[in-house]
């Protein structure tokens, strides 16, 4: 089970750090966007976002 979350965690940093590394400019615009979105916003899309991976997940394993 632990080693089932470090390797998502793993893999969560993979998948971030080549984004970073292809995409540098955009991420920086990106972050800039995001400095003037509602927190709200911001909040809500992850929430979202949690929720639909953890559903997904649950449909996977399930």
């Amino acid at each position: 089970m632990i080693a089932d979350v470090i390797t998502v965690f793993a893999l969560v940093l993979v998948f971030e750090g080549v984004i970073y590394a292809l995409f540098p400019s955009q991420m920086i615009r990106f972050m800039e966007r995001m400095i003037g979105m509602p927190t709200s916003l911001i909040r809500n899309s992850g929430l979202v976002a949690a929720v639909t991976g953890v559903l997904l997940v649950w449909l996977i394993r399930g």
